[in-house]
């Protein structure tokens, strides 16, 4: 404030990036009736980050059904009958969260995720946020029966209805409505400071340079469409591989926050990199979307350009694995795989597998021949596996963890270990897709952005993708909307708490 009492330039709330994490933040900031200002770096046909791209699962604590039913919007109700779900407790959580990161996650992170994730849903559904049952995500409407009703995931039970886009349609809306300022084609350049205080940003546009002044919030992303960042962090062939999200997430100001004094915290040699079709673009396509995801491998055998597998299909449900799968297919030769079933798993694929033609053989020898595989060294391959796998095909289900497993097969497969042996057979190329990255700049459960020597930088604040110290190695999904989302939320209450201590 001046010193009359009006508001100026400094007493505004800076949002950079336009996704889920930022829109959240703008939104929680204008609650409160301080001004806000949203920066886009992407032109407004392309706005809305990798939240855009994404198929919007919210991982979230819940008590079941009965605790889902008040989010969803009346579209989803229809599924609620021929849909079920168990409760998914904080413990579960934190249990999911620990296990995929090592026991690295911050615990403080940790608790604030766990702790306002449900309150959170209840928030952006108050927003105009629309949720529905995941259940479409996994099986056709014409699967779904109330005699039989399919088994969701807990932890992935709920997400917004038409999937990305959907999700950053409703916090558009909500955003336009409430009348916040959104510069597009305004990415942002550097921080302005005075020592660790953080006075403004400096944005780039076509023709000039133009500084705002005000508390900053850090929302737009990670290093993951910026090759040169890749391949410096996360090493070589990282350079190379497929984005699947927005092509504006360059880590320019990931970069500006630590030559500015910022902490780097987390694990910046890995990142969310999942199974994608071997033909898709090589930057996300707003027409595709979430469709290139490839997820349905547990029910068959991945294999390499050599004909051999390389990791534990089963070795759990594919929300838990899929995220460093990617990374294990960038490392194959080619960074290339085929995912391989037969018909008793094809009824199983997600419905996204639709968008991709896929190899086909009435032998094991003709499906590799078509897809450029060694037949001999396929054929070995799956004969070892077809020997290692279990009896006992009745124990299959493929909504849990079976514990269907082989025995004596390098790599094992953990679960849903039917024998491959009903033609034709069927295969769909693939190869990585990186989501984000996981190294980060370190925040406080306040989302204050600390310095090297861990003092929360004045007039800074961060969320989603920019920060780190929550996932390593792997990632449970949903876990990344909702940590932007809440995380959005504090940094929106510190941004405007440091405004009052302006006045």
């Amino acid at each position: 404030m001046n010193e009359r009492g009006r508001m100026t330039n400094d007493d505004r709330v800076i949002v950079v990036g336009a996704g889920n994490a930022a829109m959240v933040a703008a939104l929680a900031v204008h609650d409160t009736g301080a001004p806000v200002t949203m920066l886009e770096a992407a032109p407004r046909a392309e706005r809305g980050g990798n939240s855009r791209f994404a198929g919007a699962t919210f991982r979230f604590v819940h008590e079941g059904m009965a605790a889902l039913e008040p989010l969803l919007d009346a579209s989803s109700h229809e599924l609620v009958p021929v849909s079920r779900v168990e409760a998914y407790s904080r413990a579960d959580y934190l249990r999911d969260l620990m296990d995929t990161s090592s026991g690295r996650m911050v615990p403080e992170l940790a608790d604030v995720l766990l702790d306002e994730s449900y309150p959170t849903m209840t928030w952006m559904r108050d927003k105009g946020v629309k949720w529905e049952l995941a259940t479409r995500k996994f099986v056709d409407k014409d699967q779904l029966s109330e005699a039989q009703p399919y088994t969701l995931p807990p932890g992935g039970a709920v997400r917004a209805v038409h999937e990305g886009i959907g999700l950053t349609d409703d916090l558009f809306a909500a955003v336009e409505a409430a009348g916040i300022d959104i510069w597009y084609d305004s990415p942002a350049h550097e921080l302005v400071t005075e020592g660790s205080t953080v006075l403004g940003v400096r944005v780039r546009r076509s023709d000039e340079f133009v500084t705002l002044h005000g508390t900053v919030i850090l929302a737009c992303g990670g290093f993951e469409a910026n090759p040169e960042m890749r391949l410096r962090y996360l090493g070589p062939g990282w350079d190379l591989v497929k984005v699947r999200g927005s092509r504006f997430n360059k880590g320019t100001m990931l970069d500006q926050a630590l030559r500015a004094g910022a902490q780097a915290i987390g694990h910046w040699g890995g990142c969310h990199a999942t199974p994608v079709a071997a033909d898709a673009p090589a930057e996300g396509d707003l027409a595709i979307t979430d469709q290139t995801g490839r997820h349905s491998y547990p029910y068959g055998l991945l294999v390499n350009a050599l004909g051999q597998r390389f990791v534990d299909e089963g070795e759990q449900y594919y929300m838990k694995t899929y995220a460093k799968t990617g990374a294990a297919i960038r490392a194959q030769p080619r960074a290339w795989a085929a995912q391989v079933f037969d018909q008793k798993t094809l009824r199983y694929l997600q419905p996204r597998y639709r968008t991709q033609e896929p190899v086909t053989g009435d032998t094991i020898d003709e499906l590799a021949a078509a897809l450029g595989v060694a037949p001999a060294a396929l054929r070995a391959t799956v004969e070892a596996y077809n020997e290692a796998a279990p009896d006992d095909a009745a124990a299959f289900d493929p909504t849990i963890e079976d514990g269907l497993a082989t025995s004596g097969v390098v790599p094992p497969k953990s679960n849903w270990a039917l024998r491959l042996d009903s033609p034709p057979f069927v295969a769909y190329p693939v190869t990585a897709g990186i989501t984000f990255t996981y190294g980060g700049l370190r925040v406080d459960p306040e989302a204050r952005v600390l310095d090297n020597e861990g003092r929360p930088m004045p007039g800074l604040l961060a969320t989603g993708e920019i920060t780190g110290g929550f996932f390593y190695d792997n990632y449970p999904a949903g876990a990344g909307l909702m940590r932007g989302a809440v995380f959005g939320r504090r940094a929106a209450a510190s941004a405007v708490a440091a405004l009052g201590g302006r006045s």
